[in-house]
């Protein structure tokens, strides 16, 4: 499959932090490593509002160096490990303003044969639908952290518009109080790649 990738521009992320998660729904995100490029379209983000936010890391202004990139500019990658997984963000809210979009689930599109043997699984239905399953499909790593998001090798690029988005409380953060209950994970309504 020969597909011609649009990088998104930098300025497309300098967005409000809940429109972007909307925003990047139908974009395609795209890996390019040297075993070949992988891509597919974001069907699922979660949106985390900062200093506000319980559920951020960046909650209460927290400064690490795991959330450094979070301070710099929109349109940052902020991955980071949970358990044995990478998960990859996107840095939103500008300088200053330590707001990112999780994205939580993809349909894969190319090389989905190399994501299969990257996952060492046989289904494409459970290939991308989890922000662990999609990094480890795509060869999304660690040393992606604080590169921007609209450069290769790891990249977002123009895909299509969902027709209908759909919105409900985030996945995975039940210890973070009222934060628990806020709508801000989106999805493409109907999609049969989104996590659960």
């Amino acid at each position: 499959m020969d597909i011609t990738y649009k990088p998104l521009q930098a300025d497309f992320f300098k967005k409000p932090t809940l429109q972007l998660a909307k925003a990047l729904l139908g974009c395609l995100l795209v890996k390019v490593t040297d075993e070949g490029i992988s891509s597919g379209y974001v069907v699922e983000t979660e949106a985390y509002m900062g200093p506000e936010d319980r559920a951020a890391h960046s909650f209460g202004n927290r400064r690490t160096k795991r959330t450094e990139v979070m301070f710099g500019e929109a349109g940052q990658i902020y991955t980071y490990s949970m358990h044995t997984h990478c998960l990859v963000n996107v840095v939103s809210g500008g300088i200053g303003k330590p707001e990112a979009v999780l994205i939580r689930a993809l349909e894969p599109l190319t090389s989905i044969d190399l994501m299969l043997k990257r996952r060492g699984v046989l289904d494409v239905k459970n290939l991308t639908n989890g922000p662990g399953k999609l990094t480890k499909a795509l060869g999304i790593t660690m040393e992606d952290y604080g590169n921007p998001i609209y450069k290769p090798p790891l990249f977002l690029a123009e895909g299509s518009k969902p027709t209908s988005i759909s919105s409900g409380p985030r996945i995975g953060i039940d210890n973070s109080g009222e934060a628990k209950n806020y709508p801000w994970r989106f999805w493409v309504t109907g999609n049969k790649n989104i996590s659960r």
